[in-house]
């Protein structure tokens, strides 16, 4: 069987290249194609073989002269329309109540249905932890939400610990804002959130932020990201950065 030939566009990080590689099909990918210069950097580090093109997807009408060896199989239906995925955020607000109830969740506005849903997750035994996705030997301090952040974003944050079974997806925004970008992680498992939320009102700016940092919320890094999308250990991550994650794109992690 002769193997497949494929483009991958928008390739970001490699995650389609990464599938092909795992699943044993017999396939060849002719090139790769992001404007993203930090995937691409990434992207070069763990398949430096293959063709990346930091270009528009408006490159496809010079393809013929990209896989010339085969120039029959270049026709191109200038009709179709290739748009990218937009990737929303699994959020729900209930602006309209308050949530209420033992179970309620106090630093977000979310619908009772929603709050549901997480503690079936979380105690979903089928799902591993969090914790076996994050990294051992990294210095997370680089990590942490400023106290700017959280004081103007504490209601919009979507907070995990590591012996959590679920987080909210991971979007392109990820690191440069916050809300629907992805889930934050609280480091000391030992404070309870909803003490910490009831606590803030009537607080001045700096009693609240003192408050907020009692939980050490920190991102998660880029390699713990591409461990929840299912890249394998050994998949590099070119450089070091501040975690903005544009270059991450994968499935939501649920």
């Amino acid at each position: 069987m002769e193997p497949l030939r494929a483009l991958e566009l928008y390739s970001g990080i490699g995650g389609m290249h990464q599938a092909l590689r795992e699943s044993c099909v017999p396939a060849h990918v002719v090139a790769a194609i992001d404007v993203n210069t930090v995937a691409n950097e990434v992207y070069k580090y763990n398949f430096p073989h293959t063709q990346l093109l930091a270009k528009t997807i408006e490159v496809l009408m010079e393809f013929p002269k990209i896989e010339s060896e085969h120039p029959e199989r270049n026709t191109i239906d200038g009709e179709n329309k290739i748009e990218r995925e937009k990737i929303e955020p699994n959020i729900c607000f209930d602006k309209s109540r308050q949530c209420s109830g033992k179970e309620a969740i106090l630093f977000k506005l979310e619908t009772v249905e929603e709050i549901d849903r997480k503690l079936h997750q979380d105690s979903d035994l089928s799902v591993q932890m969090l914790k076996d996705f994050l990294e051992d030997d990294v210095d997370v301090n680089q990590y942490f939400l400023p106290p700017k952040s959280l004081l103007r974003y504490a209601l919009l944050l979507d907070i995990v610990k590591p012996t959590c079974r679920r987080s909210t997806c991971f979007t392109k925004g990820y690191g440069s804002y916050i809300e629907g970008t992805g889930s934050v992680l609280q480091t000391t498992e030992d404070v309870q959130i909803e003490d910490i939320y009831k606590s803030l009102t009537n607080l001045s700016q700096e009693e609240k932020i003192a408050k907020l940092l009692m939980l050490k919320l920190r991102y998660f890094t880029p390699k713990e990201i591409a461990n929840l999308l299912g890249f394998p250990s050994e998949f590099g991550m070119w450089g070091t950065y501040r975690p903005q994650l544009s270059f991450i794109k994968g499935p939501r992690v649920q």
